[in-house]
C-alpha cells in the first residue's frame, strides 16, 4: 500500500514526537492503530462481500445452465423415440421423400443382401465312413512283480 523505508518512519515519528508532544503521542498512536485496524476490518468485508456477489454470480449462471438443460430434455422421452425407431423399421422404408432427404437408414437392412463367399464343406459320407477303432484296454501290472527300486539314492557318490 504504503512504500515506506525505516528511515521515513523514523522522519514520520520524530515530527509526531514534536508536533503531538511526548504526553498525548500513545493516545494518538493508540488511535492511529485502531484506525488502521478499522480500515482492514472494513476492506476485508468488503472482499468478502464482493466475493460472495461472484460466486452468486457465477450460481446463477450455472443455475441458468441448469434450467436451459431441463427445459431442452424435459421434451426428450427416449423410450418413446426407441418405439418410433422400432415402429418406422417394422413397417418398412419411409417415404421417397423422407429417403431423399435422410439417406439411407442405417437401421434397416438393405433389399438384396451381398453374397458371401462359402468355405466348401466335407461331404457327410466322408466323415462317417464306419465304426471307429477299438482302443485296447491298458494292460494290467502282474501280481508277483516286484516293487520298483528306490531311486532317491541315485546320482549320490
Amino acid at each position: 500500500m504504503f512504500d515506506l523505508s525505516w528511515g521515513e518512519v523514523m522522519v514520520i515519528g520524530a515530527v509526531a514526537l514534536i508536533v503531538i508532544g511526548p504526553k498525548d503521542l500513545p493516545k494518538a498512536l493508540r488511535t492511529v492503530g485502531n484506525m488502521t485496524g478499522k480500515v482492514r476490518r472494513m476492506a476485508a468485508e468488503f472482499q468478502s462481500q464482493f466475493n460472495d456477489a461472484m460466486r452468486e454470480a457465477e450460481l446463477d449462471e450455472i443455475r441458468k445452465q441448469v434450467e436451459d438443460v431441463n427445459q431442452s430434455v424435459a421434451g426428450f422421452n427416449p423410450m418413446q423415440t426407441v418405439r418410433d425407431e422400432l415402429k418406422g423399421a417394422i413397417e418398412g422404408p419411409a417415404a421417397p421423400s423422407d429417403a431423399a432427404v435422410s439417406g439411407p437408414n442405417p437401421l434397416v437392412p438393405p433389399a438384396e443382401p451381398a453374397a458371401i463367399p462359402s468355405l466348401p464343406t466335407p461331404e457327410p459320407a466322408a466323415v462317417a465312413a464306419g465304426p471307429l477303432p477299438a482302443v485296447p484296454a491298458p494292460a494290467a501290472e502282474p501280481e508277483h512283480a516286484t516293487p520298483a527300486p528306490d531311486r532317491a539314492g541315485e546320482g549320490r557318490a
